[in-house]
């Protein structure tokens, strides 16, 4: 049997210490930082573009950048660097310095930037761009996509088999397919629980088949933000809460945190036990997407003359998405529910089981 979860939260978790190694980039918008390369006229220049929330959200900035670090540490003659976007207003002067400034490649992460991707790309064809959370766009563009859904069913499944008060709920940064696509995996989880236990437990702040209604922070850097709506999920009898909202979700750690422990937390994108490590003792797990891995691969790929075309998409099979390890909630998790969500996770990657989400990746 495949061990996509253990291996999706492994490669989570190295990614994250790679954003460690070395001292910390400063991050103004605007600014960018070297790691690794031989800063000779012939190195490979790989520069990213950083969606807002800063190089260190404990997010999709944070493990894509520490793939860019991962692939300069291993080859000396590639030079990565980013640069911050403080809103959306800024991602296409910052494309376009980027590009200006002879950068081999650019990549863009987030799927916000996906219309300013295609635009600078389409009047600089010669030019290399590679965007994450986004189809390719332009024969120039390579496409980073993730099924999270998969990742997101596990979660869902786990939370409805583990909550006691037999409601659970979600809420995300914006509605936008990146995020939603989460949530969707989240709902159809618990449904699938309800469907095989007989249960009834409910998902608040999302349902898949209304997917213009939910709860949304309208943000990713709003941590009292996240804090009010997880309390509000809390007052309305919710037991673990599933953010898919960057560093707005760090308030649902903190509502964790004041609820004494009568609230749990799934995290998003990266083990939240490793990049949001004060709340870990909250975290009953994380669905995983492993951002830097295959940011490594592009950037190592492309130094060596053989620039990637079209998309990758990331999944429970090939370890792309998955369950981070349970912490200090292993010894409460039934190992027979380990087993389920194993067997769960071979019927997703089979087939067996079908994810109907609207924003998996086509």
């Amino acid at each position: 049997m495949r061990h996509a979860m253990k291996f999706a939260a492994a490669v989570g978790a190295a990614s994250l210490l790679l954003a460690g190694c070395g001292s910390k980039p400063s991050d103004t918008a605007g600014g960018s930082s070297s790691s690794g390369g031989s800063g000779s006229g012939t190195a490979f220049k790989a520069c990213m573009v950083l969606d807002t929330g800063g190089v260190d959200d404990r997010s999709f900035n944070q493990s894509s950048w520490a793939g860019m670090q991962a692939a300069a540490k291993k080859d000396s003659s590639i030079d990565v660097s980013y640069v911050s976007s403080s809103s959306q207003n800024d991602y296409t002067p910052n494309l376009t310095a980027e590009t200006n400034k002879g950068c081999n490649t650019v990549v863009a992460v987030g799927g916000l930037m996906g219309d300013a991707v295609k635009a600078v790309a389409t009047k600089h064809p010669q030019q290399h761009y590679a965007e994450i959370d986004t189809a390719s766009s332009a024969p120039n563009v390579y496409g980073f996509q993730y099924n999270t859904a998969q990742g997101g069913f596990l979660g869902g499944y786990l939370a409805a088999a583990m909550s006691k008060t037999g409601k659970v709920a979600t809420f995300g940064g914006l509605n936008i397919p990146p995020v939603t696509i989460y949530m969707d995996g989240f709902w159809e989880g618990v449904q699938y629980y309800n469907k095989q236990k007989g249960k009834d437990v409910k998902v608040i702040g999302w349902d898949e088949t209304k997917q213009k209604a939910g709860t949304f922070a309208n943000s990713f850097t709003d941590l009292n933000k996240g804090k009010s709506i997880s309390q509000s999920f809390i007052q309305s009898g919710a037991d673990i809460i599933f953010p898919v909202a960057g560093g707005t979700g760090l308030g649902a750690g903190a509502a964790a945190q004041a609820s004494g422990g009568k609230v749990s937390v799934i995290w998003v994108d990266t083990d939240g036990c490793v990049s949001a490590a004060q709340y870990c003792k909250y975290f009953l797990t994380s669905v995983t997407k492993n951002l830097s891995d295959p940011v490594t691969q592009y950037v190592e790929k492309a130094a060596s003359g053989s620039f990637p075309t079209g998309n990758y998409v990331g999944t429970l099979d090939n370890g792309g998405t998955g369950l981070a390890p349970f912490h200090q909630f292993d010894s409460k998790v039934p190992s027979s529910l380990k087993s389920e969500l194993q067997s769960i996770t071979k019927d997703i990657t089979s087939g067996k089981i079908k994810i109907t989400s609207p924003s998996q990746p086509q």
